[in-house]
């Protein structure tokens, strides 16, 4: 399966990433490509039914999956992640 970023905002948050939770993250991205046998994916409830997250430490990566491809909608700190 193929995993994307849903813009070039999301990649941007991707890149700006500390190092070492951008390599904790890339393997999270490379798990999430043999989906749906990911552990630790979590379906989102509410206004994101549908969308799932996964973490990593304090950071979080928000996806859904559509067709053949896992769409990375938001990454970022725990802290504040699921405010609007």
């Amino acid at each position: 399966m193929q995993v994307r970023f849903a813009s070039q905002d999301v990649a941007d948050e991707y890149g700006a990433l500390p190092r070492l939770i951008k390599i904790r993250a890339d393997a999270v991205l490379q798990r999430l490509a043999k989906w749906p046998d990911v552990s630790g994916a979590k379906p989102l409830r509410h206004s994101l039914v549908g969308h799932y997250r996964v973490r990593t430490g304090d950071y979080r990566i928000q996806f859904y999956v559509r067709d053949d491809a896992v769409i990375v909608e938001k990454v970022g700190h725990r802290d504040g992640f699921y405010e609007e």
